[in-house]
């Protein structure tokens, strides 16, 4: 069976012939030819055989948009195949799957919209259009009966999604935490590993391909939080807007935040988190400190992981490449396959997830945690009494203090808190930023739990 073309093909995936079933082409669209598009291509090019065994039928790339097909002559794909109009996929009656690896909300969003209203399933790697147009896209995807997959949206190459809607269906999920953002664990990887500043291990992520030449999204955590709103989604059925997930990035930790960690037996990660606490749902994503023997501390550079607990299986931990162009697409492949095995055995699919365990959007916090303090005080004889009378007072309790360095003006104070509500911290800290022995508040980080 040909791997590419344009030959007219029957579009019911199930032909019959002399009483016996045959299984007809899949035909897909491409929106999008970059890096995952490309790597897409290639796992065709490469598994082809594996592909068609498993389907009992082949799978045809008809069509790729890209914004100038003229630059595309010398690909692994014919040149013939790219085209700069986007309706040559959305409106062809024999593609069947439209496979969006554009990136970001516009005018991916469109044209997913427009793919779904023309009868066609769509695959998409696309965070930022699942996590802010996701509900409406899923409602409008059952209402013309085809599927909207989006593995590779979350976590690269590591099949979370499968993993919560598939394998875990029985559980009632009761938390999530993860490093879900490649770039961000690959700079303070460095910073540990190689006593690298922020800037240097950014211009080396940004060489590497790690981080895109605007890192911001990254580094400010807006791309976890997307993520993060996706999986609180599959997992408990709530949708939130990832502008309403409590939100951290790295950019202020320094060198000496991670040396001060290492003393203490930590690593700095940036973490996502959802967790059920009673009717509500702590929701956040933040630099945190994580206890060296977690699992989470040795997830290393542009890897992923993700922590998930549910009250069947217990505790486990998905582990993998969370970006580059083969892992994003054998997510990719794995949903196309799926939707192609919907098509050929005219299964009626559902999207939407209905509101369980009593969620409600609204019930969102980033709840009670135990955080890592920095101060930089005066050296001084009752400077601690002072402090800890303040946490003391907002009713934050101290699980250990620690005081690095002696003979300078100022020196730094290091309490590490047991779980307390952040209003209570943050009335802590505000008294305690009126001293006249503390120079400054250097440093605020949650703190990882010990399994």
């Amino acid at each position: 069976m040909p791997l590419v073309g344009n030959h007219g093909v029957n579009t019911s995936a199930i032909a019959i012939s002399n009483g016996v079933k045959q299984l007809k082409d899949i035909i897909v669209g491409l929106l999008g030819f970059g890096n995952v598009g490309k790597g897409f291509a290639t796992v065709l090019k490469k598994n082809k055989a594996y592909i068609e065994s498993t389907l009992g039928c082949s799978i045809t790339i008809k069509k790729i948009l890209v914004r100038d097909p003229s630059k595309y002559s010398n690909t692994i794909m014919p040149d013939t195949l790219f085209t700069d109009n986007a309706d040559e996929i959305l409106t062809d009656p024999q593609i069947q799957i439209v496979i969006e690896l554009i990136g970001g909300v516009q005018p991916a969003c469109s044209y997913i919209t427009k793919a779904i209203r023309q009868g066609k399933h769509v695959v998409t790697a696309n965070k930022a259009v699942i996590a802010l147009h996701g509900k409406e896209l899923f409602e409008l995807a059952d209402k013309h009966q085809v599927s909207i997959r989006y593995e590779a949206s979350v976590g690269g190459g590591i099949p979370i999604i499968a993993s919560l809607t598939k394998s875990l269906a029985a559980n009632e999920i009761e938390e999530i935490v993860g490093i879900i953002n490649g770039t961000t664990n690959y700079i303070l990887t460095r910073m540990d590993q190689e006593g690298m500043s922020f800037k240097e291990a950014l211009a080396e992520a940004q060489e590497k391909g790690f981080a895109e030449a605007d890192p911001t999204s990254d580094i400010e955590g807006e791309d976890a939080a997307y993520k993060l709103s996706i999986l609180t989604h599959v997992a408990f059925g709530v949708d939130i807007n990832p502008a309403g997930i409590p939100c951290v990035g790295i950019g202020q930790i320094s060198e000496k935040e991670i040396d001060f960690a290492r003393q203490l037996g930590y690593k700095i990660k940036l973490l996502a988190m959802v967790k059920k606490n009673g009717g509500s749902l702590n929701v956040h994503v933040h630099p945190a400190l994580v206890p060296i023997d977690h699992p989470l501390a040795a997830v290393n550079n542009e890897y992923n992981a993700l922590y998930v607990k549910g009250n069947a299986v217990g505790e486990l931990m998905l582990y993998g490449k969370g970006a580059g162009p083969l892992p994003t697409a054998s997510a990719v492949w794995g949903d196309v396959l799926e939707v192609a095995k919907i098509i050929q055995n005219q299964i009626k699919d559902t999207n939407t997830i209905r509101i369980k365990n009593g969620f409600e959007p609204g019930n969102i916090s980033s709840g009670s945690n135990a955080y890592y303090i920095r101060l930089q005080v005066i050296d001084r004889p009752g400077v601690l009494g002072k402090i800890a009378t303040a946490f003391g007072r907002n009713s934050v309790s101290l699980e250990s203090v620690v005081q690095r360095g002696r003979g300078g003006k100022t020196v730094p104070l290091i309490f590490i808190t047991h779980e307390a509500e952040w209003d209570n911290l943050n009335a802590a800290l505000n008294e305690i930023k009126q001293l006249d022995t503390v120079e400054e508040v250097a440093s605020i980080l949650m703190v990882q739990s010990r399994l």
